[in-house]
């Protein structure tokens, strides 16, 4: 008999995935101009390659990988939250490369960190929240 508190069970976020059409240039932004690292670059079946990229020591990587057949990429909200220590100098460097960032910080007050969003190269958005 199985142990049901284990056999089956989410352990871990492997990977988020954002669907693009360009690699090299997904690639050059997410490393180039975000700063993170290249994991894996790898061709995989039926000519295509799969990419992971993710900030030094994060366990949970970002796949820039094509988008299924029949489906486009770009243009979507990922859902998905970077975090950095100070916000205000992420989003001035981020302004200072040309990245299609927000105009300013949003600030809400509370338990909500200051936070910006920004758009990739094929228009997918992300975001950067200041962890304290």
């Amino acid at each position: 008999m199985s142990d049901t508190t284990t056999t089956g069970t989410v352990r871990k976020v492997a990977n988020v995935i954002i669907p693009v059409r360009d690699q090299d240039r997904a690639l050059e932004f997410y490393c180039g101009t975000l700063g993170l690292d290249k994991r894996v670059d790898q061709p995989f079946g039926g000519g295509y390659r799969w990419i992971e990229v993710a900030p030094e020591g994060a366990e949970t990587p970002i796949a820039l990988c094509p988008p299924p057949e029949g489906t486009e990429a770009g243009g979507r909200d990922t859902g998905i939250a970077l975090a950095t220590a100070d916000v205000d100098a992420c989003h001035a460097r981020l302004k200072a490369a040309g990245a299609d960032v927000d105009a300013e910080v949003s600030r809400m007050g509370g338990p909500v960190p200051p936070m910006f969003w920004f758009r990739d190269p094929e228009g997918n958005t992300l975001m950067f929240v200041e962890e304290a």
